[in-house]
């Protein structure tokens, strides 16, 4: 790395290069205190670095184990690395010889140059380096705490699965491995950062997704070269269609079989290591109002749910906005009885309709924010009744009027029926762009901005695949998994939109025996 008068001038940590790229042209060195010299430069002022050096018994040939406290499991280097090494009676210290016959482990790789052995040590692993050995082992003995599998916080269901991801991308993996028992489950691993060399895993079923779907997701995986990547935001934001948008064209789930499901309906899966929260390209705007219980209960109640999802929805969006321009422009629309009745609550109220529920969204939003931010235990009691002393304290004091809290209220509650939170979001920002139309325009404006959102959301793309799609562009054969939930029995093929290899989900004799006998009879007796 450095030549010997250099390293007597300069510190070695200052001569040596921290780039991995550049360290895997770097060749180990026959001679262990070089190489010791050097990794000790590299990890200069690491204190849970461990160097471990010891002495071969019966060759007198010294050896050196190189690990990082906290990441390995301490009781297996000690008792079966150590041991075994320990207790060579006079065998021949070869580092190949001792990886075939010596170390007792399953996962074993040799390693010949620095940068590799440098990416093993920071994954986790146990290295072991010889004197007179020009290549060294790494062992997996990795050992880091992580959580336990528990279920998802963010997607509770009464009927499915309890178990969720963690932060563990070989638990994820296993878990996901575990629903789909089939060798077709490729899953491909990828790194991505400088600083971080963040392990991602990329999921997808062999035979049944599209190829220029599988290349498309690599390619623009390995175009992102940044210094860190902690969570899949990261990566969302760096391989997403359209980035001018507030809409998410990118699923992300803590349920192993939400993953499952969309594998299998030919889409593909994007695993982080640190995070519990896989991603799943391509989604639609339809995909991400599903909840994976509406595969578990009897496809009536869900159809009627998804219904209901729609609807509250267009509460969630238009409420306020329809408060403004009815109360503003339009007071005929509403009976005569009513509309006396909002007159007179909003008699005393100074403000004018709009500032009135801009005010009660804003402070809506305020403890909303707060509620999640405080601690579990105080947090969900501070929200509930902020909201309501907040609520009543204002109408008794004149600022806002009864009907307008009503309306707020209404509308924080149909902002949680939707099932995932990246998409609530822009249904809560968007509220208030089309309060200020309606306050200027009454439901003219209205009408303008859910044009342009629908407009937008037509023109969106989710890897290729149109975001809202049956719905625009309108193909009515895909509305059975879409706005309704047919039988699973009937949904005999996968979605069209995705062009996978095998169509086929349900086999036609099976569909036949159900549709012409209205059920599953059996053998007649």
């Amino acid at each position: 790395m450095a030549t010997k008068q250099q390293q007597k001038e300069t510190p070695l940590h200052e001569l040596i290069s921290y780039d991995v790229e550049a360290l895997k042209q770097l060749p180990l060195s026959s001679n262990l205190a070089e190489n010791k010299r050097s990794l000790e430069g590299l990890f200069y002022e690491c204190s849970d670095m461990v160097f471990r050096e010891f002495i071969i018994e019966g060759t007198s040939t010294k050896a050196l184990l190189v690990f990082i406290d906290g990441m390995v499991n301490t009781e297996l280097v000690d008792t079966s690395l150590l041991r075994s090494l320990l207790i060579q009676e006079g065998q021949e210290a070869d580092i190949e010889c001792l990886m075939q016959h010596s170390i007792n482990a399953t996962q074993l790789s040799l390693l010949d140059n620095f940068g590799k052995m440098v990416l093993q040590v920071l994954n986790g692993d146990t290295i072991l380096l010889v004197d007179g050995n020009d290549k060294a082992v790494s062992v997996g003995y990795r050992g880091a705490e992580h959580r336990s599998v528990a279920e998802p916080e963010t997607e509770t269901v009464i009927r499915g699965p309890r178990e969720g991801f963690n932060e563990n991308i070989r638990t994820n993996t296993a878990l996901l491995r575990r629903k789909l028992k089939t060798p077709r489950l490729k899953m491909k691993s990828i790194v991505i950062g400088d600083e971080t060399h963040t392990n991602l895993v990329v999921a997808y079923l062999e035979g049944i997704v599209s190829h220029d779907l599988v290349e498309e997701v690599l390619a623009r995986l390995k175009k992102v070269h940044v210094d860190g990547i902690l969570e899949s935001g990261y990566i969302e934001e760096f391989i997403q269609d359209d980035t001018w948008t507030l809409f998410p064209q990118i699923m992300h789930t803590e349920r192993p079989d939400t993953v499952a499901a969309s594998l299998l309906e030919g889409r593909i899966s994007i695993l982080v290591d640190g995070t519990p929260f896989a991603l799943i390209v391509p989604s639609t705007f339809w995909s991400m109002m599903q909840a994976s219980e509406d595969y578990y209960e009897r496809w009536e109640i869900s159809t009627l749910l998804r219904l209901l999802r729609v609807l509250l929805l267009g509460v969630a969006l238009f409420t306020p906005a329809l408060y403004i321009a009815v109360t503003t422009f339009h007071q005929e629309m509403l009976p005569t009885s009513l509309m006396l009745s909002i007159a007179a609550a909003r008699e005393s109220i100074p403000f004018p309709a709009v500032v009135e529920a801009l005010l009660m969204e804003i402070a809506f939003e305020a403890l909303r924010e707060a509620g999640i931010r405080l601690p579990r235990t105080i947090g969900q009691a501070v929200s509930i009744l902020g909201a309501l002393v907040v609520g009543q304290a204002a109408v008794q004091a004149g600022i806002v009027s009864a009907p307008v809290v009503i309306v707020v209220s209404t509308t924080g509650i149909a902002t949680f029926v939707i099932p995932r939170f990246n998409l609530a979001i822009p249904i809560r920002m968007l509220r208030f762009p089309l309060m200020i139309l309606a306050s200027i325009l009454g439901v003219f404006g209205i009408i303008i901005g859910f044009m342009f959102i629908v407009g937008h959301l037509c023109k969106l793309r989710s890897f290729g695949t149109p975001y809202f799609w049956p719905m625009g562009p309108m193909q009515f054969s895909e509305w059975k998994d879409s706005l309704i939930r047919n039988p699973i029995w009937q949904n005999m093929q996968r979605p069209v939109q995705l062009n996978t290899r095998n169509a086929t989900r349900v086999s036609e004799e099976t569909h036949k025996e159900i549709a012409d006998q209205g059920g599953m009879k059996g053998e007649k007796p």
